[in-house]
């Protein structure tokens, strides 16, 4: 199989679909491999890097796309990408295409194959490909909004963990999943307040012999929420429904009464965000302010650190590549659940529920469009 990476065009985006190291894997399995010039010219893998791995350098995107039976990226593909991708070509990246329909309809007309990082499962009900990512973006909340509290920022002017004789800021982190137990890590190292909302008891309760005292952690309710989120100096938004557009969790009403130079980080905004003034940002400009209170929502966080962010997506991502293009992707999906789970567009079908009710388009399970093609 030929295999394509093509340089990310989003703004501030430098992940690199596959690294050098990748690539070797690909090509000893006899696989070719080819990657667009420069694709990771900024996080110094550099394209002599990819030569000696074994790749082809190729001038241009359209050169990747024209000749690849498989497009390997990082960020969900631009209009331009879309308008290149080719029937029965796979296209293996994120894809967030809930709050997306302009993407979905591309993807769709396109005729591609289509399977997404961030709904492939495990055998313990997790997301593997989504979780490294989950881990950066959860880190960095933390930083982003410790920065967004400075006085230049439009923030209140806190120093996240305080000092003698001041109090520490009050975090509240909305979700107890890999995102919210991340950041929760990292507030607390920089000996801030910190306290996780969230509705699973059980994750509570984990999240509580984890970190001991060090950490609140609350049931989420509607009062509890808004409480928490009214008292909070920053407030980080981690939830996630598979595939699903984010829930609204934080309104506008409880912007609006929220603490001046407050700090909202919107870690779910590739979903569409949970908070209702959230819309998307770039790293070029990161913030916005509505009634006073600093949103951050970019909505490719991990780019920021691009280089720990490839490498990490790389460890999860390579053996699904390399099984898709061992066997194919009918073979592949068929023999892996976990991977046909991340199956959400196949040959002008929308094949992942949570997308499909999100767009208000037409379903057809992953398991049936299989069986079809």
């Amino acid at each position: 199989m030929l295999i394509g990476v093509p340089k990310e065009i989003k703004t501030h985006e430098y992940r690199v679909g596959l690294t050098p190291e990748s690539v070797r894997e690909l090509v000893e399995n006899g696989h070719q491999v080819l990657v667009q010039t420069n694709a990771g010219l900024e996080i110094g893998m550099f394209d002599d890097h990819y030569v000696a791995a074994g790749a082809e350098i190729a001038g241009s995107a359209e050169a990747v796309f024209a000749r690849a039976d498989m497009i390997v990226k990082v960020k969900e593909p631009q209009p331009v990408e879309c308008a290149m991708l080719r029937e029965d070509q796979i296209l293996f990246t994120y894809l967030h295409l809930a709050p997306d329909p302009q993407q979905t309809h591309g993807l769709v007309e396109s005729g591609c194959v289509a399977i997404a990082y961030e709904t492939v499962t495990d055998d313990r009900g997790g997301l593997p490909l989504l979780a490294p990512m989950s881990e950066v973006a959860g880190r960095m909340s933390v930083q982003a909004g410790a920065h967004a509290l400075e006085m230049e920022q439009g923030g209140r002017g806190m120093l996240l963990g305080g000092v003698p004789g001041v109090p520490a800021a009050k975090v509240v982190i909305i979700g107890g999943g890999v995102v919210g137990t991340n950041a929760a890590r990292m507030a607390m190292g920089l000996e801030a307040q910190v306290a996780v909302l969230d509705r699973s008891a059980r994750r509570l309760q984990e999240l509580d012999f984890q970190f001991g005292s060090k950490l609140s952690t609350v049931f989420s309710t509607r009062e509890s929420l808004e409480r928490h989120v009214l008292d909070a100096d920053l407030v980080i938004g981690a939830v996630l429904v598979p595939g699903a557009a984010a829930p609204k969790l934080v309104t506008r009403q409880m912007v609006a009464q929220m603490k001046r130079g407050s700090v909202l980080v919107d870690v779910a905004i590739d979903q569409g965000g949970c908070f209702e003034t959230s819309k998307p940002t770039t790293h070029d400009a990161p913030t916005y302010v509505v009634d006073g209170t600093v949103h951050y929502c970019v909505a490719n966080m991990p780019g920021a650190v691009a280089r720990t962010s490839t490498q990490a997506l790389n460890n999860v991502t390579l053996p699904f590549a390399l099984a898709l293009a061992n066997k194919g992707w009918r073979q592949a999906l068929a023999d892996d659940r976990h991977l046909l789970a991340g199956l959400n567009v196949c040959r002008g079908k929308l094949t992942y529920r949570a997308v499909a009710e999100a767009l208000g388009e037409p379903f057809v399970p992953a398991a049936e469009a299989l069986s079809a093609a």
